[in-house]
């Protein structure tokens, strides 16, 4: 059995330039799916959050169509309503990274505002990329590499290969021009080769300890994808 850290966002709100706010948390699918897959194999979660807060779930990635359907969603809404690892998270400030095997990020908007500056989401996420220990992300969950600290200027995931939302992705049904800023643009800044698929069709990347999601189709493709890691 592996012990697997789940970096999650506490932000139920993203914050555009104009200063309104655009939905946010944590895309259901990108935390759900994965989840299930870990259990399933046996494998122990631990969610931890900025301050411990249980992480709010964007209510549009529950209703059907998103979700894929009724039933689908219906099964989401259950387990987020019952897994006892959800609402009772620990503080992110508090991890030691000793204690886990593999760390994975869900996405949803949530990360753009809160874990794309928080530092010790980026000291996590680091540990893991130097350690060898198995990562994963998907969507807006890369958000999280961008505090990771640097050392004579270069960013510790500069040259790797991963995917992320992506700007056409943003535009077709995201804010677009409308945010401060975009992923893709911010990983490319720091020298991150990002790999971009067709707009919402399930793409992954795998580069050496490092597993990515384009979007929410590809959550399960990734979470299975880093149970090959643990193997």
């Amino acid at each position: 059995m592996a012990k697997i850290l789940f970096i999650m966002t506490s932000s139920d709100a993203w914050t555009l330039k104009d200063g309104s706010k655009w939905a946010g948390g944590y895309w259901a699918e990108e935390a759900v799916v994965p989840f299930e897959v870990f259990k399933a194999a046996g494998h122990e979660i631990t969610i931890a959050t900025p301050g411990g807060v249980v992480p709010p779930v964007n209510p549009v990635s529950l209703t059907p169509e998103p979700a894929g359907g009724e039933a689908r969603a219906a099964r989401m809404r259950e387990v987020i309503d019952t897994a006892p690892e959800l609402a009772k998270p620990v503080d992110l400030a508090d991890v030691d990274l000793s204690g886990f095997d593999a760390v994975f990020v869900p996405g949803g908007n949530g990360p753009m505002e809160d874990l794309a500056y928080d530092a010790d989401a980026g000291r996590l996420v680091t540990q893991a990329l130097t350690g060898g220990t198995p990562l994963g992300m998907v969507c807006h969950g890369p958000a999280s590499v961008l505090t990771a600290p640097t050392e004579n200027g270069s960013h510790p995931f500069a040259g790797y290969r991963i995917t992320s939302f992506t700007n056409a992705e943003e535009q077709l049904i995201g804010p677009g021009d409308k945010a401060k800023w975009l992923l893709q643009d911010r990983l490319t800044e720091a020298g991150i080769a990002v790999i971009a698929g067709e707009p919402f069709a399930p793409h992954i990347e795998v580069d050496r300890n490092v597993v990515t999601g384009q979007n929410p189709a590809s959550s399960g493709p990734a979470a299975e994808a880093l149970l090959e890691q643990l193997a």
